[in-house]
């Protein structure tokens, strides 16, 4: 497979059968989403009528991984992404998904470096947990701006019963993150 900033280009035929414009064979959605994995691009194009399906196989490659237990998407997350095609928010919920994803692989590969400069507590470099909690919500503050602020006077509504379950749940995860990471 070429190293190069091309992506890798897929031709599907009539048939829906996949084929490797670079290596001239036939691939399967496991073979692309480990190019994927290996940081190669790819664009999938229908032979016929040119048309890029790209979008449609990446999609059917995360259906088909979270249908075999690699659950990586939340039910609450995967309902909030369904409600923002029908409000307002769809209008600037894919610059704020691609800008949480570059954060969390920024936030990586800051930990992978720190790791393998044998640092005793990787999390010191981001002020310890809550060092990165606060990075964390620093940034939802600058991608929400002022969207859903209320006025100063209103008094903020007590936290329903299931929010905050949910909240113990996030403490609960970050604290076993934590715990991970101090493995390490």
């Amino acid at each position: 497979m070429s190293n190069s900033n091309t992506p890798l280009l897929i031709k599907r035929y009539a048939s829906r059968r996949l084929y490797n414009t670079e290596t001239s064979d036939y691939v399967t959605l496991d073979d692309i989403a480990a190019f994927i994995r290996k940081g190669r691009e790819v664009q999938i194009v229908d032979l016929k009528t040119g048309d890029d399906l790209t979008r449609q196989y990446l999609l059917q490659i995360i259906t088909e991984h979270e249908s075999k237990g690699d659950n990586v998407l939340p039910v609450n997350v995967l309902t909030d992404l369904v409600r923002s095609y029908t409000d307002t928010a769809q209008s600037f919920v894919p610059d704020f998904l691609a800008q949480s994803f570059d954060m969390i692989k920024q936030q990586q590969a800051d930990l992978v470096e720190n790791l393998q400069k044998s640092i005793p507590d990787p999390m010191a470099a981001f002020g310890g947990l809550e060092g990165w909690q606060k990075k964390q919500q620093e940034f939802m503050r600058a991608m929400m701006g002022n969207w859903g602020a209320r006025p100063l006077d209103q008094a903020p509504k007590a936290a329903e019963p299931e929010e905050v379950d949910d909240l113990d749940q996030i403490k609960k995860q970050l604290a076993e993150l934590q715990s991970k990471l101090n493995k390490l």
